[in-house]
């Protein structure tokens, strides 16, 4: 093979440990010498692992003893740390927490081990994961590898960054806003908010805002998505989201799409976004078209007259904050800048609550009823390139915006449960990556990601890796 190790994709090292090219022993090798080359500056790998090269080597075993193999053998992977894994605590980033370790794996931790993938280490997360840029009073800020002085975003933001720096070619991530998809725009990478149930959020800590919450995959390449899907969904039996569905099935990712009726807009009910962000999503759209799918601007009115990210926050402050509260009161010197600047916010009242309810489920009749028309929607996964750190504002081409419009462009399929994954797809003039979000009708899971395949071997950007050591 050229190149190293830690270039190539989830599918590719385990069929080339199936068919003895190379070693688990030697992959997972590969990934922590690449953890300890550049995880310094980046800060994005918190816990490593103790048992790494153990699990390789009974891998290895297991492969020189003929036995039958799963679909990620050998195959090295990092989690969030706001999941389970046994014995290591899931700090959710928090002082309040971080001395904890779990009683057991969470079941995408369970299901990834079963599959013969072999953990790492676990990545950096805001408090309690609400917030969109990575920093945290236990383990500090994570770097985006594009540019240090720029955010991964958040709050899977630590994911984001090991996976685009090789230390993992897949990791497991959570979002309530947008947190896998917006740090994956930021770092170049495929990230899926998959419909919501799929995979069981048992294990996730904090175990709050769970009719908003999604685990779900980050990966360099789609069928990577493709594959962690088919290891980590389906029911668990403690999580009552998680109910059984037609598995996700992307099928051959090679095949065209055919004439899918794709509807796209590049700013309209979203807004301000950034002018190169919506010049990549009319090339997107473009790309659909020639693509042979059926391609429409859409107005989405019914979204217009809600204000979703607003709705998405009135909900988060009236549940997640009370949640939290028991675990909070007394230790409050204890909390991070975001969670005490969220602790500072005023809560909605019961009525202001009732009222985003009721708006949540006009938002998701209307994407009811735009996919009884459409197959697909394409439209921006963030609103600007990766900002600087410490943004308590952001600059949309010189226009200042409150913070949160980090997850303008995602939060309402938080809201809607709809499956949305970003996709790398142009840089900016900056040097940049900019991704494109594809939405789905539910359950089709499959659909957005092999659209997202083809669109991304369209773009080509993809193919890209951050200016960083290219070792292992």
């Amino acid at each position: 093979m050229n190149g190293p190790l830690t270039d190539l994709d989830a599918a590719a090292m385990a069929a080339l440990v199936a068919a003895r090219e190379i070693s688990p022993v030697e992959l997972v090798r590969a990934h922590l010498d690449r953890i300890e080359e550049l995880n310094g500056p980046l800060n994005a790998v918190v816990a490593a692992a103790p048992d790494a090269l153990e699990g390789a080597r009974r891998a290895e075993r297991s492969v020189l003893d003929g036995e039958e193999l799963g679909p990620l053998h050998g195959v090295p992977f990092t989690i969030k740390d706001s999941i389970d894994v046994a014995g290591l605590p899931t700090t959710s980033g928090s002082l309040l927490t971080h001395r904890r370790p779990a009683g057991r794996d969470a079941p995408v931790v369970e299901r990834l081990r079963a599959a013969g993938g072999v953990l790492v280490g676990k990545t950096n997360t805001p408090e309690f994961t609400l917030w969109w840029e990575t920093d945290n009073r236990v383990f500090g800020r994570t770097n985006n590898p594009w540019s240090a002085d720029r955010t991964p975003g958040g709050s899977s933001g630590g994911e984001a960054a090991a996976i685009a720096a090789g230390m993992s070619p897949l990791g497991i991530g959570s979002d309530s806003g947008g947190s896998i998809r917006v740090p994956a725009s930021y770092c170049n990478l495929f990230g899926l908010k998959p419909t919501h149930g799929r995979v069981p959020m048992t294990g996730h800590v904090p175990s709050t805002l769970l009719a908003h919450t999604h685990v779900g995959p980050m990966a360099r390449s789609a069928r990577d998505i493709a594959l962690a899907m088919a290891v980590i969904e389906g029911p668990d039996g403690r999580d009552h989201y998680a109910v059984p569905a037609p598995p996700t099935d992307a099928g051959d990712l090679d095949r065209p799409l055919g004439p899918l009726r794709v509807g796209f807009y590049a700013e309209g009910p979203v807004s301000p976004v950034a002018a190169e962000v919506q010049a990549a999503v009319r090339a997107a759209a473009r790309a659909m078209e020639d693509l042979g799918c059926r391609v429409e601007e859409v107005g989405l009115a019914f979204m217009r007259d809600v204000d979703s990210l607003g709705v998405s926050g009135a909900i988060a402050s009236a549940e997640a904050l009370p949640d939290l509260a028991p675990l909070i009161e007394g230790r409050e010197d204890d909390l991070a800048v975001s969670m005490r600047r969220r602790m500072a916010l005023p809560r909605p009242t019961g009525a202001q609550h009732a009222a985003a309810l009721a708006a949540r489920e006009a938002l998701r009749a209307g994407f009811m009823e735009f996919f009884r028309e459409f197959d697909l929607l394409v439209c921006p996964a963030a609103a600007v390139e990766a900002p600087p750190h410490d943004s308590a504002e952001l600059a949309v081409d010189g226009r200042m915006t409150p913070g949160r419009t980090a997850l303008m462009c995602t939060a309402v399929y938080d809201v809607t449960g709809s499956p949305a994954i970003s996709a790398p797809f142009a840089f900016g003039s900056g040097g940049l990556p900019i991704g494109v979000q594809l939405v789905g009708p539910r359950y089709m899971d499959g659909r957005v990601i092999h659209a997202a395949e083809r669109l991304s071997g369209a773009g080509g950007a993809a193919r890209r890796r951050p200016p960083l050591g290219r070792g292992g």
